[in-house]
């Protein structure tokens, strides 16, 4: 009874102030103050305040938040703890996998575009001519061009 009263108290001196403020040709804060005003007559309507009031005497509800705030500490605390450890158990594992290195094939390193065997490098000459595309000659031919 207490609740509802003191609720309808703070909807009239909000509205009392949304009327102020409009006088004062501040029609949109005006409204708005209408708007805040008008939500504990609304909440009084509808049972909630009844409903708090109810739950704020009971001890049963009081343990109920107790065991959702622990739960909630539970899990912020599992994940801090997932976060520095770098993710789940199977993202560990998975990554794990991957910083193993593998076998590879003796030819895996050959090219994918393998057009056959290539002709054996020949060795560079000891002693280089003034031509300036030697470098250039040897290389393509290296390469088979």
């Amino acid at each position: 009874m207490i609740a509802e009263t003191v609720c309808s108290a703070v909807s009239a001196a909000g509205l009392g102030i949304a009327v102020v403020t409009a006088y004062r040709k501040r029609f949109l804060a005006a409204a708005r103050i209408a708007a805040y005003s008008l939500i504990p007559v609304g909440l009084v309507m509808t049972g909630v305040v009844d409903w708090l009031a109810d739950t704020a005497f009971s001890p049963t509800a009081w343990a109920g938040f107790g065991v959702l705030g622990l739960s909630w500490v539970l899990f912020a605390t599992t994940r801090v703890v997932e976060r520095r450890r770098g993710g789940t158990r199977r993202e560990r594992k998975a990554a794990r996998a991957a910083a193993q290195p593998e076998a590879v094939a003796p030819a895996a390193s050959a090219p994918s575009l393998d057009q056959g065997p290539r002709p054996a490098a020949r060795p560079a000459p000891a002693s280089r001519g003034d031509d300036d595309f030697s470098d250039i000659e040897a290389i393509l031919k290296k390469h088979g061009i």
